[in-house]
């Protein structure tokens, strides 16, 4: 038999998950069908158009108790038009609460990237069962690459700081 330290089960309750999440929850869902039932027909002959917005916030939270733990809320919004009448209007706020232990650098990528991906399905599954219980064919909304509009969001940014500097050089140069 080999003799096993009891000391390799230390070092593991040492290190940290770098992300846990604490809850999920719905903040908010708003279901609307303002032109039903004279929309069903209406979907019959028309293609109906879709529009889908999402936001992600990001919040720590500010308690004793709450070290590195932070709110994540994403907001999605869906509207269904045939024609000028609106069909459904829903709209959700899903939250998680999250510890982060990761380093300081890399907790924004984490807030904006990887907690909306755990977030996304569950707040999916909602949306599909908002428009199905409203008596729509469910709305199933693609996977989201996070990332991509994490780095979307860091072009615009910079754009508009160059934007800004520029402005200031070009009445920096007019003053003179």
């Amino acid at each position: 038999m080999s003799d096993i330290s009891g000391n390799g089960g230390a070092n593991a309750e040492q290190q940290q998950a770098p992300l846990n999440i604490n809850g999920q929850y719905i903040k908010d869902l708003s279901f609307e069908a303002p032109n039903s039932p004279a929309i069903f027909p209406e979907l019959q002959s028309a293609q109906p158009e879709i529009k889908v917005n999402v936001d992600v916030q990001a919040n720590k939270i500010e308690t004793p108790e709450a070290i590195n733990m932070f709110e994540v809320v994403l907001d999605i919004g869906a509207e269904l038009q045939a024609g000028d009448k609106v069909g459904f209007i829903v709209e959700l706020k899903y939250g998680g609460v999250f510890t982060l232990n990761v380093p300081e650098e890399h907790v924004g990528a984490m807030l904006v990237i990887e907690c909306p991906r755990i977030l996304f399905p569950f707040a999916r599954n909602i949306i599909s069962d908002a428009t199905r219980d409203g008596g729509f064919v469910p709305l199933l909304l693609q996977p989201i690459d996070f990332a991509a509009m994490y780095q979307a969001n860091l072009a615009q940014q910079t754009q508009d700081l160059n934007t800004e500097v520029s402005d200031l050089i070009d009445k920096k140069e007019g003053d003179a």
